[in-house]
Protein backbone atom coordinates (compact mmCIF):
# COMPACT_ATOMS: atom_id res chain seq x y z
CA UNK A 1 0.00 0.00 0.00
CA UNK A 2 1.44 3.40 -0.89
CA UNK A 3 1.96 6.31 1.63
CA UNK A 4 -1.02 7.94 -0.34
CA UNK A 5 -3.54 5.70 0.11
CA UNK A 6 -2.15 5.27 3.74
CA UNK A 7 -2.95 8.68 4.13
CA UNK A 8 -6.02 8.23 2.73
CA UNK A 9 -7.06 5.71 5.03
CA UNK A 10 -5.77 6.91 8.15
CA UNK A 11 -7.74 10.19 7.27
CA UNK A 12 -10.99 7.98 6.50
CA UNK A 13 -10.84 6.43 10.03
CA UNK A 14 -10.61 9.54 11.65
CA UNK A 15 -13.72 11.12 9.81
CA UNK A 16 -15.50 8.02 10.17
CA UNK A 17 -14.54 7.86 14.27
CA UNK A 18 -15.58 11.41 14.34
CA UNK A 19 -19.17 10.44 12.68
CA UNK A 20 -19.25 7.60 15.37
CA UNK A 21 -18.38 10.29 18.51
CA UNK A 22 -21.25 12.34 17.16
CA UNK A 23 -23.62 10.07 16.81
CA UNK A 24 -23.22 8.75 19.89
CA UNK A 25 -23.83 12.10 21.28
CA UNK A 26 -26.90 11.99 19.57
CA UNK A 27 -27.66 8.76 20.99
CA UNK A 28 -27.28 9.41 24.62
CA UNK A 29 -28.86 13.04 24.12
CA UNK A 30 -32.04 10.68 23.00
CA UNK A 31 -31.50 8.48 25.37
CA UNK A 32 -31.58 11.61 28.11
CA UNK A 33 -35.00 12.50 26.82
CA UNK A 34 -36.30 8.65 26.85
CA UNK A 35 -35.21 8.94 30.32
CA UNK A 36 -36.99 12.09 31.22
CA UNK A 37 -40.32 10.53 29.95
CA UNK A 38 -39.92 8.11 32.08
CA UNK A 39 -39.49 10.23 35.73
CA UNK A 40 -42.03 12.54 34.46
CA UNK A 41 -44.45 10.02 33.89
CA UNK A 42 -43.09 7.66 37.35
CA UNK A 43 -42.57 4.46 34.68
CA UNK A 44 -39.92 1.52 35.01
CA UNK A 45 -40.65 0.37 31.15
CA UNK A 46 -42.48 2.50 28.33
CA UNK A 47 -43.97 1.41 25.03
CA UNK A 48 -44.05 2.82 21.56
CA UNK A 49 -44.95 1.59 17.98
CA UNK A 50 -42.48 -0.94 17.14
CA UNK A 51 -39.90 0.02 20.84
CA UNK A 52 -39.98 -0.53 24.29
CA UNK A 53 -37.41 0.75 26.71
CA UNK A 54 -37.29 -0.01 30.70
CA UNK A 55 -34.83 1.61 33.29
CA UNK A 56 -34.53 -0.64 36.29
CA UNK A 57 -32.17 -1.06 39.57
CA UNK A 58 -29.53 -3.95 38.85
CA UNK A 59 -27.68 -5.35 41.61
CA UNK A 60 -24.59 -7.11 41.56
CA UNK A 61 -21.27 -8.53 43.10
CA UNK A 62 -17.82 -7.56 41.48
CA UNK A 63 -14.60 -8.57 43.36
CA UNK A 64 -12.47 -5.81 44.80
CA UNK A 65 -9.00 -6.95 43.23
CA UNK A 66 -7.44 -3.87 45.22
CA UNK A 67 -8.59 -4.37 48.28
CA UNK A 68 -8.07 -7.99 48.23
CA UNK A 69 -4.25 -7.56 46.98
CA UNK A 70 -3.72 -4.72 50.09
CA UNK A 71 -5.31 -7.10 52.59
CA UNK A 72 -3.78 -10.09 51.01
CA UNK A 73 -0.72 -9.72 48.74
CA UNK A 74 0.52 -12.93 48.90
CA UNK A 75 -2.48 -14.91 47.69
CA UNK A 76 -2.96 -11.66 44.98
CA UNK A 77 0.38 -12.44 43.50
CA UNK A 78 0.04 -16.12 43.93
CA UNK A 79 -3.33 -16.55 41.53
CA UNK A 80 -2.91 -13.28 39.67
CA UNK A 81 -1.47 -13.84 36.27
CA UNK A 82 0.31 -11.25 33.46
CA UNK A 83 -1.33 -10.86 30.19
CA UNK A 84 -0.48 -9.33 27.21
CA UNK A 85 -2.42 -7.36 24.59
CA UNK A 86 -1.66 -4.71 21.70
CA UNK A 87 -3.29 -1.65 21.14
CA UNK A 88 -3.53 0.20 17.82
CA UNK A 89 -4.33 4.13 17.65
CA UNK A 90 -4.59 6.16 14.92
CA UNK A 91 -4.83 10.02 15.95
CA UNK A 92 -4.71 13.55 14.51
CA UNK A 93 -1.84 15.57 14.63
CA UNK A 94 -1.76 18.90 14.50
Amino acid sequence: MSNTELNAAARDLLAVKAMIAELEAQAEALTDTIKGAMVEQGKEALTGDGWKASWKNVSSRRFDSKAFKAEHADLYDAYSKQTVSTRFLVSATA
